[in-house]
């Protein structure tokens, strides 16, 4: 989110699946540095419960957020996790109103907010 600061999906579920590949995450970043040596302020924010199609466990996580010029959307997953996603989000960006987009039917299309701002390859 800024040149020294960069925010981390954590999980506090240790049965899931995702616990240790974030927890992996997490250290990676704890010992990198920014570009003057200097240590990362890591802002952590917790993962939504899981949510699935069917048996498919689909990629719901706020930081599929997107930074606007006066904005950032971030995906909301009426879970007791979006406020607090929002809240830390809010902190890191007091410049831009920080705004929850519910994206429980977005992400079944595999991704959420940012990704739909990508662009698309130009047809042959």
């Amino acid at each position: 989110v800024s040149e020294d600061t960069v925010v981390v999906a954590t999980e506090a579920d240790t049965t899931d699946a995702n616990y240790d590949p974030l927890r992996e995450n997490l250290a990676r970043l704890a010992s990198t540095k920014d570009l003057r040596g200097r240590p990362l302020t890591i802002v952590p924010i917790p993962m939504p419960r899981p949510l699935y199609f069917e048996s498919d466990r689909l990629p719901a996580s706020y930081l599929n957020f997107y930074i606007a010029n006066q904005r950032v959307l971030v995906p909301t997953f009426n879970d007791s996790n979006d406020r607090i996603a929002l809240t830390r989000l809010a902190c890191l960006f007091p410049d831009r109103k920080v705004v929850g987009i519910h994206a429980v039917e977005l992400v079944l299309g595999l991704g959420t907010i940012h990704c739909v701002t990508q662009q698309e390859p130009l047809a042959d």
